[in-house]
Parts: C-alpha cells; structure tokens; sequence
C-alpha cells in the first residue's frame, strides 16, 4: 500500500513575471514529490527499505523504485528527471518509521542572472 502527491505550482522567473500575473497565471510545473509506502509486515524488521533511481524510456523522466524484501514486491513511480534538493531546510525526508517509508524531495531551483 502506498500514499504518493505531486507537488505542483507556479515558477515566477523573469520570463513569467512579464508575461503573466496572478488573474493569468503560468502553466503550472512539478516542483517536488512525497511518497509514503507502508510495509506493516516485514519479515526482518532490522533491514530499511531503499529507493533507487534507474533510467526510463526518455531522459526526462526517470524511474523511483522502492524495495523492501519479502513478503513485498518491488514498487515503482516513473517521476521527473530533475536534480533534488536535498537539504532538510527545504523539506527533504527519508525516514522509515512505525512500517512506513516516507520520502519528500522537492526540486532545485536555480537562480541566474546575466
């Protein structure tokens, strides 16, 4: 069994900021993801479940796969292939708690200027 959301929400560059406003907004984007898979039965409740990401059919997307071991089968989500934030101030989790697995990523955003 498993719990998953898409973060979603508007990116307000310069490009967006000038062609767009709050009665018009831009196309929404994928900002991050949360995923919360629950193992109540594991045989050997020593052992974490893990995550591994692996290549898709295209490169912009990639393949998030969870495993456990027995008596669960393998779990896979085919999400964005972009670069995780992974500080906890930007609300990265990776937790295996009371037989669930919780995992929040939100994206990297990247600031530039000329």
């Amino acid at each position: 069994r498993y719990f998953n959301r898409v973060k979603t929400g508007y990116d307000w560059n310069a490009y967006n900021k000038t062609h767009y406003d709050h009665d018009n907004p831009p196309p929404k984007i994928v900002q991050g993801y949360k995923f919360n898979i629950f193992y109540p039965d594991l045989i050997d409740k020593t052992k974490t479940p893990q995550y591994f990401l692996e290549r898709a059919d295209t490169d912009d997307f990639c393949i998030l796969r969870f495993k456990a071991g027995p008596p669960y089968e393998d779990v896979a989500f085919k999400i964005i292939n972009r670069q995780w934030n992974k500080s906890r101030k930007r609300a990265f989790r990776c937790t295996f708690e009371r037989g669930v697995l919780s995992l929040y990523f939100n994206f990297a955003s990247h600031w530039y200027r000329r």
